[in-house]
């Protein structure tokens, strides 16, 4: 049986998600196409005899940093190499850039053999929204700030810009972008999308806990009654109490892991990781 990996096309991109949802992941209802928007050319199909038996993607967001997820075998192929393969290409498309990825538990130990290694630990929380919060005047709708205080406020967040993956995700159907401004400076954001199951925020980025916590109400609050999820950094002691004071449940974990020095970011103001994704 011959083994090829090739470039996915957009369309494809959606057998991916497909498969992630099959996973238990729960993505996102318009996902596709932002994930394919921050790096067309980093989306890869396993074909077997012409048969779609893999994937991975490896979107690199500059010369340093190289994020990769949606690394999936089909179950009944697994254990035949098929993984390695797309690992390999994995690392041949990052040409020497430190790659990220979110592991879960039963690939943990794959990806240290690969010379990942443990940088902190992500949780995921369910929750059930309540009722709409008290109105708060300086959060406003996301598109109303321009797009370059946008990506200025996210690029002290995030170790790359990613303007082309931002500018589809804050305005996609069924999801709510929300920022807080403080002194006529945007000062915290956060985006709720529809998923599979329920809503999932992320990210959620703020200055303080208090605008985190007041984003987090407001973006709840667009959903009264729902299920959602939020994953935060463990390391965010700020982060966990919020999860904790609105009584959320842990149900899932990533692990952070990097295949060289892991870039520098503000854990204590990320308080809802964008996507496992794509970091």
């Amino acid at each position: 049986m011959t083994l090829k990996i090739r470039s996915m096309t957009r369309k494809e991109v959606d057998l991916a998600i497909e498969w992630a949802a099959q996973e238990g992941w729960n993505p996102g209802l318009h996902d596709a196409e932002c994930f394919y928007a921050a790096d067309p050319h980093g989306f890869f199909l396993a074909e077997q005899d012409g048969e779609p038996v893999g994937c991975v993607s490896a979107v690199l967001y500059n010369k340093q940093f190289c994020f990769a997820g949606f690394y999936m075998v089909r179950k009944t192929l697994r254990g035949q190499g098929i993984g390695h393969e797309l690992a390999k290409k994995v690392f041949d498309y990052a040409g020497g850039r430190c790659i990220g990825n979110d592991a879960v538990v039963a690939q943990q130990e794959t990806y240290r053999q690969l010379g990942f290694h443990l940088a902190y630990r992500n949780v995921r929380y369910c929750g059930t929204a309540g009722s709409d919060s008290d109105a708060c005047p300086e959060i406003v709708l996301l598109q109303e700030v321009p797009l370059s205080e946008v990506m200025a406020y996210d690029r002290k967040m995030f170790s790359a810009n990613r303007e082309a993956f931002l500018k589809c995700w804050i305005s996609r159907p069924q999801s709510t972008a929300l920022g807080y401004i403080a002194d006529g400076r945007l000062s915290g954001y956060g985006v709720i999308r529809q998923c599979r199951k329920g809503y999932k925020i992320g990210p959620l980025f703020a200055d303080h806990e208090d605008i985190a916590e007041k984003l987090f109400q407001a973006l709840t609050g667009s959903i009264s009654g729902q299920e959602f999820y939020l994953d935060i950094p463990e390391p965010n002691a700020a982060a966990g109490l919020l999860v904790r004071r609105h009584h959320l449940q842990s149900v899932f974990e990533t692990a952070r892991m990097y295949s060289g020095a892991a870039p520098v970011a503000p854990l204590e103001n990320i308080f809802g990781v964008t996507s496992f994704e794509l970091g």
